[in-house]
């Protein structure tokens, strides 16, 4: 019997990894030519506020970014009046008070973005059973990054494929492994208004949420490119001297 059951769950394994792999063969991700792509790329920052201006109007309704403190935004331009504006507009739990008991109040810029659901049975109660992923990390978390997040917003296709039957409830999405999703095309020609008059195209929206969930997925990366150069000009400088100074003593015990 502990042979069968072996012998299924092997079979069941296989079965789960070639549909898989059939799944990431049939994924082409729509390569974008991003600013902070490169060892000199940086941050595009107006890009990265109006991915933040999508992500609060559209996106956060369903996903949150709960790893993410809201002082954070002060890396794409943020000024310190705007950021305490922003976050007094959310209200975050705290407490206990004196008498022990939890209240609400206005956010700080300390305070990470708080989550649209109390927990995770809400979340999935409000959409069909499905849970919203988080979106701090998910630039991190997705093989192709930017470009899978782009490829994905923008590649919903209504109605589906000739021979494609979507289960209830499900969404076509050419990019998705296995297709299926159930989030919806939540991407609409001029859907926001930008601050900056930029017209918010549906590939321009996707294009500028990425950005803005690469740089919170990882806030330094500026930073961290301008280090390395440093780094990398020191250890040629370095190696320029020893250089030198290795024929000019060479030279002296000839």
């Amino acid at each position: 019997m502990r042979a069968l059951k072996t012998a299924i769950l092997s079979a069941a394994l296989a079965l789960g990894l070639a549909g898989a792999a059939q799944a990431s063969e049939a994924v082409h991700l729509d390569k974008q030519n991003w600013p902070h792509s490169g060892v000199f790329g940086t941050i595009d920052k107006a890009a990265a506020q109006r991915g933040f201006q999508v992500y609060k109007e559209v996106c956060s309704a369903c996903h949150s970014m709960r790893l993410v403190p809201i002082r954070t935004l002060a890396g794409i331009g943020f000024k310190d009046d705007e950021l305490k504006a922003l976050a007094a507009g959310y209200e975050v739990q705290a407490g206990p008070n004196d008498a022990g008991e939890m209240f609400m109040r206005p956010g700080l810029p300390a305070d990470r973005f708080p989550s649209p659901f109390p927990n995770d049975n809400a979340a999935r109660a409000a959409n069909n059973g499905a849970l919203p992923p988080d979106l701090s990390l998910i630039a991190k978390a997705r093989v192709g990054g930017e470009d899978y997040i782009y490829s994905f917003l923008t590649g919903f296709e209504d109605p589906a494929p000739a021979g494609v039957n979507l289960m209830p409830g499900m969404n076509y999405n050419k990019v998705f492994p296995g297709h299926q999703v159930g989030m919806p095309n939540i991407l609409q020609p001029d859907g926001v208004t930008y601050a900056d008059g930029t017209k918010a195209t549906v590939e321009q929206e996707a294009k500028d949420v990425s950005t803005f969930l690469t740089f919170v997925a990882e806030p330094h990366l500026d930073e961290r490119k301008q280090m390395g150069v440093k780094v990398i000009l020191f250890l040629l400088v370095l190696a320029g001297l020893m250089y030198a100074s290795k024929r000019k003593l060479w030279s002296t015990l000839h």
